[in-house]
């Protein structure tokens, strides 16, 4: 290939990341897409790993990167069409799991309240199967005789990736804030602290200091930019 029409590194993940279908199922190895991505750019990874995009997106992936096409690898899995994830919702238990596990936010629900399936958000990821303790999820296809790129559209892609994205500010927001509540609670169990154990016992008082600063510099950690 003509390395001079390669783009940086960066940039080439960022263009790979584009020609995903943005499912965030796992099959290519990596935790999501854009760690998918970023391998095939670093040349980490194969260009053949991604089971929802077929063989058409093999092809995709050899354009950007000068690699020649070749067959989907079927260690991990098959092409086929957009399937659904449907709950039976007289066998669900409101265990929430399913929730936790789908990794665009299409699954509704509360503790030991009943779940659904926004059938419009769903990415056909199949995370939320293995995840259910009572096996009340399945799937349907929903594409026909469609299968990879031709089942769904770029649209569709571009919408899965801003929810995950979404997801991932919202678990950030959360643990940030789990920090910041253990924080000041370790400073408030401090500060009750009777006052001859402060005067009298520096060893217990170096130790519960020790773990609020260790919880202060978590909660410091998570607010800092990232590269």
């Amino acid at each position: 290939p003509d390395n001079r029409s390669v783009p940086d590194t960066a940039e080439l993940a960022r263009l790979i990341d584009a020609a995903l279908p943005q499912t965030q199922c796992t099959r290519c190895g990596y935790p999501d897409c854009a760690a998918y991505a970023r391998a095939v750019a670093a040349g980490e990874a194969g260009i053949n790993q991604c089971p929802p995009g077929g063989q058409e997106g093999v092809i995709r992936l050899a354009a950007l990167t000068g690699r020649p096409a070749l067959p989907l690898d079927a260690d991990r899995g098959t092409e086929g069409p957009l399937r659904l994830a449907v709950i039976d919702e007289s066998w669900c238990i409101g265990c929430t799991l399913c929730i936790k596990a789908c990794p665009v936010d299409c699954i509704v629900g509360a503790p030991k309240v009943m779940h659904t399936v926004i059938e419009s958000q769903c990415t056909g990821c199949e995370l939320c199967i293995p995840a259910c303790p009572v096996d009340c999820i399945g799937l349907v296809d929903t594409s026909g005789s469609l299968t990879g790129w031709s089942a769904w559209s770029a649209e569709q892609a571009g919408a899965a990736r801003e929810r995950y994205a979404f997801r991932a500010i919202r678990l950030e927001r959360a643990a940030r804030d789990n920090e910041e509540r253990l924080a000041a609670k370790a400073h408030t169990k401090l500060a009750d602290l009777p006052s001859h154990t402060h005067h009298t016992d520096p060893d217990v008082i170096e130790r519960k200091r020790a773990v609020i600063e260790a919880a202060l510099e978590r909660a410091r950690a998570r607010q800092r930019p990232q590269d």
